[in-house]
């Protein structure tokens, strides 16, 4: 089917999805994500055709987004029973007021309608806006990155048995089977098909997509998180959350991709930070991009002019030096993206600072960046993580997809 076709599909089942009940749609959760286990070999032979096709045209991080396993799909299907255990957001009302002439007015949450998600290489991004879109009554149309593109189709195809045990349209999830970039412009400009559109990806999707969309749109996923190692900072303490920000997961948005150090401890922490993530590591031993000073103090690469503006999503790490909290937050004003940033400090007063100065989605204190993320935060699982201010901060869990109506109930009154 083309994708126009597939979108008039998607707004037709959306009729049937908008009004159905809490057990209706916990129900064909709990159906999706058995379908998930049961479906666990198709899934696998289709990631593997994914990444055989894949290996050695992209680098291991992005390699490692793409694959999956057994285990992994098994955290697949318990994000989706997660979704099931959290409150139906859909029919609550936000706020009530009685106006002097008894006319009762309700601000009463409803679901969005058909919201289109653009996304890469990261199967597990299926099944998550899948959960969330059919908790919070919307109708998912998907469109993957081709590099994923078959494992997402057996995800989809096993989550629609579910759907269809539950008794609701297979068409309230749906996989775009074009993966040319006219499939994505189409989505962009698709009124009155699209009702909102989530690109989930690296910044030259997110600036398509903004420089694009006639469709409204939010913005998520681009991470040039900041961690800062404050003058009062436990270099233990900050140097344990620096390799976790940065090694754990380094093709993730929520992975550190610049380290800023104070200078009154940037001769005691550069060390020991090269040696826990260069010399300590074997396997995938960092690049740390410096700047003149750091690089008077360690060896690395000089850092080039582009290098603090850039999501790495790999194991390099930009590193400068800054003389207190007011230049950090500087420095993050500068060139962040407004995703995740950190200060690691004892200073009650640094860390006060840092938080009320500093803009992103989430700022940490003495914690990793690695946190911004839909499960960590009690949301079950995650649409993506909103980098604007309008509408969604952060992660996008099932409030945000939620938009909202005025009920109003009278008796006869007139105006």
């Amino acid at each position: 089917m083309t994708t126009r076709e597939l979108l008039i599909a998607a707004q037709s089942a959306k009729t049937t999805l908008a009004p159905a009940g809490t057990d209706t749609k916990n129900n064909a959760l709990l159906y999706m994500a058995d379908a998930l286990i049961e479906n666990t070999d198709n899934i696998m032979a289709a990631n593997k055709q994914d990444a055989d096709a894949a290996r050695g045209r992209i680098s291991d991080s992005l390699l490692d987004r793409l694959l999956l396993s057994p285990e992994r799909i098994k955290g697949m299907a318990d994000g989706i029973r997660e979704v099931v255990a959290l409150p139906d957001p859909v029919g609550k009302v936000l706020k009530r007021v009685e106006r002097p002439n008894g006319i009762v007015i309700e601000r009463t949450a409803v679901p969005m309608g058909v919201m289109a998600i653009i996304y890469e290489s990261r199967p597990n991004v299926t099944s998550d806006a899948a959960a969330l879109s059919i908790k919070s009554g919307n109708v998912c149309v998907l469109r993957s990155g081709r590099d994923a593109w078959q494992s997402a189709n057996a995800i989809v195809l096993a989550l629609r048995k579910g759907l269809i045990k539950a008794g609701l349209p297979q068409e309230c999830v749906t996989l775009i089977e074009d993966t040319s970039r006219e499939s994505s412009r189409e989505l962009m400009t698709a009124n009155g098909l699209v009702d909102l559109l989530v690109p989930r990806g690296g910044a030259g999707l997110i600036k398509a997509c903004v420089e694009n969309a006639t469709v409204p749109c939010i913005q998520t996923g681009t991470g040039i998180c900041h961690i800062y190692v404050d003058a009062a900072a436990d270099l233990d303490k900050a140097l344990s959350i620096l390799v976790n920000a940065k090694t754990s997961r380094p093709g993730v948005c929520n992975a550190a991709e610049c380290c800023l150090v104070h200078r009154c401890v940037a001769e005691k922490f550069l060390p020991s930070m090269k040696k826990a993530l260069v010399e300590d590591r074997k396997e995938n031993p960092v690049e740390l991009r410096l700047c003149e000073e750091s690089a008077k103090i360690i060896d690395g690469t000089l850092a080039s002019k582009d290098d603090f503006d850039t999501e790495f999503l790999d194991y390099i790490l930009a590193v400068k030096i800054v003389d207190s909290v007011q230049d950090a937050v500087s420095h993050i004003a500068a060139h962040s993206t407004g995703h995740s940033e950190a200060i690691i400090t004892e200073d009650a007063s640094a860390a006060n600072a840092f938080t009320a100065a500093v803009d992103s989605a989430a700022v940490y204190v003495n914690a990793s960046t690695r946190f911004t993320d839909g499960g960590e935060f009690g949301l079950g699982c995650e649409l993506g993580i909103s980098t604007q201010r309008l509408h969604a901060r952060g992660p996008m869990g099932l409030c945000e997809l939620c938009t909202y109506k005025y009920i109003i109930r009278g008796n006869g009154q007139i105006r």
